[in-house]
């Protein structure tokens, strides 16, 4: 029985293994960490005969070597473990990159970006789902993607499998086989993590939302950052950038020459003579097969969240589904219904006349940025967290401009509280913690006559969450209780 390593105790880790066991590998699972809730996933992997190792390493000195490595995405792919594995030739892949093994005969659309993946992703999805097909979301966000194949298995059986001696993975092999219409298409977010491990992946249809500094304590330098993401790209049939980005704007179409651009500035502003704008209040298609003019799709109204940004998001997401030759009919109930993504500008309630706001998603300057130009001013905003490298300069200024107050949390608090006083900004206070947060923010929102409380951190969360999500779920629930309390 072939052996294979599953580096990461998380969704995707966990994911990994079932998908690898159920393929008849024998699989050992292995994370840094240990606590309660990781002790009990042993327990539960352990009776499905998955082995999980807890505050264990991989040391590859054994003479038992695993012929395959499966790393989660947020395992760095250069440590030195992986490096020697590649050395001694074992096969060491992503998460993603499994998932895509088994899924290669569905058509994917893959999402990447510095910011705007979650919400164009799920607007994708919506409209796909909308047309009656089967496309769930997944990667960074709903399922892991080797959840969406262990879907795909438990309903279909095994399919046709290669042999292990090569180390292949399971396929389906006949197209027209019902096994192929369980999946009609793969929507996949996919970040510079998985990319870089996933080196098979090629979607159908590829998306680029934006390119700003992020990730730089991983990928080192702005030009690896996007050599990794232009990899996803280039390794796509039919490829959509968004034209407003100032970075890809100027790589432009030197690098894309086949690209369909889109942009919120109308067709003169794009980018060739292949994409998707916005018009007289309406999202157009340019001149393509069947059509003598320019296609009128969806009205931009019918979108509800609110900034340019997401009229950028609903172009790349039409874009798609025009692309997959989706109708206009169900691109148009698609958005019209669409709620907008959890954590992400979210509204959570409010509270004499405030209104309380969950962007716990914008996790770097640029996404917290837009946050802050998103919302009705004066603003009393909750910033801070795990500080990241990136540029801090409209972000700065865009809380000068719109910010009654700051409230600072996280190790970033007092870095951040500095940077404030350089500029020029001095109503911020250091409260250290979300619960000091939310009741100071209630009481300074009184005092200022702001119209918004918005948490948008500008940080990851890793200093206080596990994850963007719990801390966003945490202001809800401390909002909730604020306002049950009053």
């Amino acid at each position: 029985m072939p052996k294979a390593h599953v580096i990461g105790l998380g969704k995707s880790g966990v994911a990994a293994a079932r998908l690898l066991k159920r393929q008849g590998w024998e699989v050992v699972l292995s994370d840094r960490n240990t606590s309660f809730n990781l002790r009990t996933q042993q327990q539960e992997l352990a009776a499905e005969q998955i082995t999980v190792k807890l505050g264990y390493t991989l040391d590859l000195t054994d003479s038992d070597l695993p012929q395959l490595i499966v790393v989660s995405p947020g395992v760095p792919w250069d440590i030195p473990v992986l490096v020697q594995a590649r050395d001694l030739g074992i096969e060491t892949i992503g998460e993603m990159e499994l998932a895509w093994r088994y899924l290669r005969s569905i058509p994917w659309v893959a999402i990447t970006g510095t910011n705007g993946k979650t919400t164009t992703t799920s607007l994708i999805a919506s409209i796909f789902q909308t047309a009656g097909l089967n496309a769930p979301a997944c990667g960074n966000i709903g399922y892991a993607a080797c959840e969406a194949a262990l879907s795909f298995r438990e309903t279909h059986g095994d399919g046709e499998t290669q042999g292990h001696g090569e180390r292949e993975i399971s396929i389906i092999q006949n197209p027209k086989s019902k096994i192929q219409n369980s999946l009609d298409w793969v929507i996949a977010e996919i970040s510079s993590y998985q990319i870089e491990s996933s080196a098979t992946l090629k979607p159908r249809i590829g998306v680029w939302t934006t390119f700003t500094p992020d990730h730089l304590s991983r990928h080192k330098t702005l030009e690896n950052y996007y050599n990794i993401k232009a990899c996803l790209l280039r390794q796509s049939e039919i490829q959509i950038f968004n034209g407003d980005d100032a970075y890809l704007r100027k790589v432009g179409l030197s690098d894309w020459p086949d690209a369909y651009w889109t942009s919120l500035q109308g067709k003169d502003f794009l980018i060739g003579e292949k994409g998707f704008y916005i018009q007289d209040g309406w999202v157009f298609q340019t001149c393509h097969a069947g059509f003598e003019e320019d296609e009128a799709i969806v009205e931009v109204s019918a979108l509800r969240m609110v900034g340019k940004h997401n009229q950028q998001n609903l172009l790349m997401a039409v874009a798609a589904a025009r692309l997959a030759g989706i109708d206009r009919d169900a691109i148009a109930r698609a958005i019209s219904e669409f709620p907008g993504v959890p954590h992400r500008l979210e509204h959570i309630c409010t509270w004499e006349g405030i209104d309380f706001i969950n962007d716990s998603k914008a996790t770097n300057y640029d996404a917290a940025e837009v946050g802050l130009a998103s919302v009705q001013s004066p603003v009393i905003l909750i910033a801070g967290g795990e500080a990241k490298a990136g540029n801090d300069t409209a972000w700065l200024a865009k809380i000068k401009a719109k910010a009654a107050a700051v409230l600072l949390i996280g190790t970033a608090a007092n870095a951040f509280a500095q940077r404030l006083q350089e500029v020029g900004y001095t109503n911020y206070e250091v409260v250290e913690t979300m619960d000091k947060a939310v009741s100071r923010s209630a009481e300074l929102a009184k005092q200022y006559q702001a119209a918004v409380v918005l948490l948008s951190p500008a940080c990851a969360s890793f200093d206080q969450y596990p994850n963007f999500e719990v801390r966003g779920e945490h202001f809800r629930q401390l909002c909730l209780e604020w306002m049950r309390s009053c």
